[in-house]
C-alpha cells in the first residue's frame, strides 16, 4: 500500500476540503457508533487525529461533557478551516499539527479517534507510536472507516491485497509494537472498527 508524506497528504486533503462533508452525507450514525464504542466517560480527554472536517467532533463532545477536552489534528489547514465555517470549533480546539509528531506531552490523553488516518501516516508504526506516546496507560484508540475494507477497495477500483494494513494480521502486530494492545476487530461493509487498548 502507498504511504504518503504530509505534504502529498496536505495537497491531496486542500483539493477536496470545500466539498468534503458532501462526499460523505450519511456516516454520521456510523461515526456517532465508533465513538460510542470508545466508551468514553465525562472528562476525559481526547483527540481526533486526522480530523478533517471536524465531523467527529460534536460526537466527541457529548461523549465527555463540558468537562472533557476535545481536540481535533490535521495537518492541511483547508480542512481545519471548513471545520471552523461549520462551527464545529465548538466542540473541540482545531489544531495544524502533523499526527505524526504531536504538540502534547505525554500520556496527555484519554483516547484517541481516528477515521481514514492509517493509510495516510508517511511511517504507520511511527504514528501509532506517537498516538501511544500521547495517551494514558490503558487509554483507548479507535481506528475507523465508515465503510470496510472490501467496500472502500471497491469504490476506489482496486483489489485487497496482503499488504492492506488494516488486515488484522496486519494490524495486531503493528498495533502492539507500537504500544496498543488490539481489543476488538470489525471489517464489515458498513464500517471497519479497530479498538485497541494503551498497554
Amino acid at each position: 500500500m502507498t504511504q504518503y508524506d504530509a505534504a502529498d497528504v496536505r495537497a491531496f486533503f486542500t483539493e477536496r476540503a470545500a466539498g468534503w462533508d458532501a462526499r460523505f452525507p450519511d456516516d454520521g450514525p456510523a461515526c456517532s457508533g465508533a465513538v460510542d464504542a470508545l466508551l468514553l466517560r465525562s472528562g476525559d480527554r481526547v483527540l481526533d487525529a486526522g480530523c478533517g472536517t471536524g465531523r467527529a467532533l460534536p460526537y466527541l463532545r457529548a461523549a465527555v461533557g463540558p468537562r472533557g477536552t476535545v481536540l481535533g489534528v490535521d495537518v492541511t489547514p483547508a480542512m481545519l478551516a471548513e471545520a471552523s465555517a461549520a462551527g464545529r470549533h465548538r466542540s473541540g480546539g482545531l489544531l495544524l499539527a502533523d499526527a505524526e509528531r504531536l504538540p502534547l506531552r505525554n500520556g496527555t490523553l484519554d483516547a484517541v479517534f481516528a477515521a481514514g488516518l492509517l493509510t495516510h501516516l508517511s511511517d504507520p508504526a511511527a504514528g501509532l507510536a506517537e498516538l501511544a506516546r500521547v495517551t494514558t496507560t490503558g487509554g483507548r484508540l479507535a481506528l475507523f472507516h465508515p465503510v470496510g475494507r472490501a467496500a472502500l477497495a471497491a469504490r476506489h477500483g482496486r483489489v485487497l491485497t496482503p499488504d492492506d494494513l488494516r488486515a488484522e494480521p496486519r494490524l495486531r502486530p503493528l498495533l502492539r509494537a507500537a504500544g496498543w494492545r488490539l481489543v476488538s476487530y470489525v471489517d464489515e461493509d458498513a464500517r471497519f472498527l479497530a479498538l485497541a487498548e494503551r498497554s
